[in-house]
């Protein structure tokens, strides 16, 4: 309805400036607005109040003229003029019901669109580093981010999921090292395990599948791996200097190609875990993304000579260094140390040069809270090699904390003390975890209370939604069993004139809006909200109205009204990653 609404404002604005009574240049934007209190009509729209500057008219004139041009429409039932110059719409009441036979004859594509217009975006979420499995914190933007790339193809994108593994880089380097310790420690070695490590057990069992698998190949004595290395800060020395000085042992010792055997065996093993999870999390990818391949493509070496090229960076005490201070940053940054290697911020310009060329129209990163300072580089080197910044959007998500009664647990991957998404999973089940993690803006911070999302509650929202969707599939058993059938009939659909069956139709109809508002605002839980709502009404209309009548007439319409709210909450459902049993 909304929709159609728009098409007749355009057309009266045409209208207008074919009368030469607004300049063919003005351009507003027709905005149509569910109004706020029914008394005030059905929506709202605001133009003549856009076109009064350039009309030179008073906007309550233009609304009139607006009005007197609007084409004949059964759909609207009158239209008036408020205040300064709102057009306030009621919809004719046969309308209303239209909603019914349009959701069950789209069934899932109900609520689809062609707002995105096919626009290629390329959505990249989670991208932790393969140095651990996931844990509780990755799991939102997990959930956020799958959730967003159904939402936004539900509103006619064409979105690519992608997963940049950060399998370069300090952080790979010192998972490879601790793992070869504890191999260390499994040949018989006795040696400090070093604080700035990888402690978690999962440690121990690659350093068994590299000792299954190697025997004693790799080992080498403890006092010659610790010599002449700068103390840990238990023994008053640097916990990261100490870190790195046993990579570089590790390294040495192993050389090139033992050190890759025990590192490729860290991290595929992590990375075959993260996919399994994320996989079992309904979270799935088009693509992964190596970041040693920008490096081993020359992507890497390409994204610096065209900064270089376009006069944005300067050499410093034999570093390269990126004028990103010239593009509003707070100062500049490396892109090549002064022994050669490149930055992690060079891997990452390299990466976001290849998706720019790689032909699509938008670039969206979802990125954790702490990488809010890390946008304007990005931003800068976008702008300094020459293409679009404004084609990259950065979504910000705030970990969850996650409580077990009082108690909140911790999240860190390097002590190793954290609860992971596998566990979240089968404690609370996929459905509980992929809504909760979505039930607030990203950006927001989020409590998971495992207790509520275990429970079976009209506390617990998940367990809610479903359950109303369940109540209906029980209602379809009931009639089979009073050997009764359903069979719609649209003649007779104006019998649902109760107060709950109006505001039901009034939800449903809103289902297209909302899929389209939260798409274009990225705000997945727009869907939640909406769900929880709709199913809040239909326990409403439940529990006051006996659906399983005698009169064919009004059951059949009824049954109608409750098959297209199972089918709507089906679908937002489906957007969230979350089952609609028939069943609870």
């Amino acid at each position: 309805m909304k929709q159609h609404l728009h098409t007749l404002f355009t057309q009266a604005l045409e209208q207008l400036k074919t009368d030469g009574i607004v300049p063919v240049e003005a351009q507003p934007s027709v905005h149509i607005e569910r109004a706020r209190d029914a008394k005030f009509g059905d929506f709202a729209c605001n133009l003549a109040m856009q076109l009064a500057k350039p009309a030179k008219q008073k906007p309550r004139d233009l609304a009139a003229l607006l009005i007197e041009r609007l084409p004949a429409s059964d759909s609207i039932e009158k239209v008036d003029i408020a205040g300064p110059g709102f057009i306030n719409i009621f919809v004719a009441a046969s309308t209303q019901y239209a909603v019914i036979p349009q959701v069950l004859a789209q069934k899932d594509a109900f609520g689809h669109s062609h707002t995105g217009q096919g626009q290629k975006v390329l959505l990249e979420f989670v991208s932790a580093n393969p140095t651990g499995p996931l844990h509780v914190g990755h799991g939102r933007g997990a959930a956020y981010g799958a959730a967003l790339g159904q939402l936004m193809r539900a509103a006619g994108f064409d979105v690519f999921c992608e997963y940049y593994v950060n399998d370069a880089g300090r952080q790979m380097s010192i998972l490879g090292m601790s793992v070869w310790l504890r191999y260390l420690e499994l040949c018989g070695e006795e040696l400090t395990f070093p604080s700035g490590a990888y402690q978690g057990d999962y440690i121990w069992d690659i350093a068994a599948d590299v000792h299954r698998a190697n025997g004693d190949a790799f080992r080498h004595a403890a006092n010659l791996v610790f010599a002449d290395v700068v103390a840990d800060e238990a023994d008053g020395g640097d916990k990261d200097k100490h870190v790195d000085a046993l990579i570089v042992k590790a390294q040495t010792l192993l050389g090139e190609a033992d050190f890759n055997t025990v590192f490729e065996t860290g991290l595929n093993t992590i990375l075959d875990d993260i996919r399994r999870d994320l996989s079992g999390f309904a979270v799935e990818y088009e693509h992964w993304f190596s970041e040693r391949s920008l490096t081993g493509t020359g992507l890497v070496d390409k994204a610096v000579k065209t900064l270089q090229n376009n006069g944005y960076v300067y050499e410093d005490k034999g570093a390269l260094w990126f004028r990103s201070s010239d593009f509003g940053d707070e100062k500049d940054r490396v892109l090549v140390r002064d022994d050669g290697r490149p930055t992690y911020f060079a891997s990452d310009v390299a990466y976001h040069l290849n998706k720019v060329e790689r032909g699509f129209d938008h670039l969206i990163n979802i990125w954790g809270a702490d990488h809010h300072g890390y946008i304007p580089r990005v931003q800068a080197a976008m702008e300094a090699m020459g293409t679009n910044k404004e084609q990259l959007t950065v979504l910000l998500v705030q970990f969850a904390t996650l409580y077990r009664g009082k108690e909140k647990l911790q999240m860190s991957t390097r002590s190793g003390k954290f609860v992971t998404l596998r566990e979240l999973r089968e404690e609370v089940g996929t459905d509980a975890a992929r809504f909760f993690y979505v039930m607030r803006k990203s950006e927001q911070h989020l409590d998971f209370d495992l207790e509520l999302a275990k429970s079976q509650s009209n506390d617990n929202p998940v367990y809610y939604i479903q359950y109303a969707h369940a109540r209906v599939a029980r209602v379809l058993e009931r009639l089979e069993e009073q050997g009764k059938t359903w069979v719609h009939d649209e003649t007779h659909l104006g019998l649902l004139d109760t107060e709950h069956e109006q505001a039901l139709l009034t939800r449903l109809s809103r289902y297209p809006e909302m899929i389209e508002a939260a798409a274009k605002a990225y705000e997945p839980h727009q869907i939640a909200y909406y769900l929880r709502e709709l199913a809040n009404e239909f326990h409403s209309y439940y529990n006051a109205h006996k659906i399983i009548i005698d009169d064919d007439s009004l059951r059949n319409a009824r049954l109608s009204l409750s098959m297209a709210v199972q089918q709507v909450l089906r679908n937002g459902l489906a957007l969230l990653g979350v089952s609609a049993p028939e069943k609870m």
